[in-house]
């Protein structure tokens, strides 16, 4: 069973259903008890990094989505639930992530050439650099969807794919039991769902 963290910030339901559709069981909590007992977890998020990881804070997940990492728990961040799972970000300040990959996360804005639009919305081609489970059903050059304004940096240890969008943006990462996507599966059709099945199988 996969745990989909609620901590008050995410496409939680978009995500079930996704899952629904190819037959994976989840549930949608908030429950400590609920999230050690799933055989994965999965972290989505949506909004302001400050924000999600205050709400993450003040629900005592954080400690436990640490906790199962640690132990080997495979576990997959979305978009700002991926940009947590780093050590920290620079989104409006400096705040500090989960910690459970080394990177940082900083804006499109004076990053890449101007005259592309920010944030980044809609499709754009994965550039596969390693090979992990979470792709087993995905090739160089399939199509996913994208929405954000930050990126991942310095995190060539667990750089899994990259984007192009006036310069290599992270798309992916891994790193032993701990992946994520900068892009929304549940929004990338076909393509999309294949990575929720292979993490699901992982």
């Amino acid at each position: 069973m996969i745990a989909i963290v609620d901590y008050g910030v995410g496409n939680l339901f978009s995500l079930r259903s996704s899952f629904d559709k190819i037959g994976a069981e989840t549930t949608v909590t908030s429950d400590p008890d609920v999230i050690r007992r799933a055989d994965k977890i999965l972290l989505p998020g949506v909004g302001a990094f400050e924000d999600a990881r205050r709400k993450l804070s003040d629900s005592g997940l954080d400690s436990v989505v640490i906790e199962e990492a640690k132990k080997g728990k495979p576990l997959m961040g979305i978009c700002l639930g991926m940009h947590m799972l780093f050590e920290r970000s620079f989104e409006y300040g400096k705040h500090e992530g989960l910690g459970l990959l080394r990177g940082s996360v900083i804006g499109m804005e004076g990053t890449i050439p101007k005259g592309l639009k920010i944030p980044q919305i809609g499709w754009n081609a994965l550039r596969i650099r390693s090979e992990h489970p979470i792709f087993k059903y995905v090739k160089d050059g399939d199509f996913v969807y994208f929405v954000h304004s930050y990126y991942a940096t310095d995190c060539e240890d667990s750089l899994l794919a990259t984007a192009e969008y006036g310069r290599e943006i992270t798309a992916a990462v891994a790193k032993g039991n701990v992946c994520g996507a900068q892009f929304h599966p549940e929004k990338s059709g076909e393509v999309g769902l294949s990575i929720l099945r292979a993490f699901a199988e992982w």
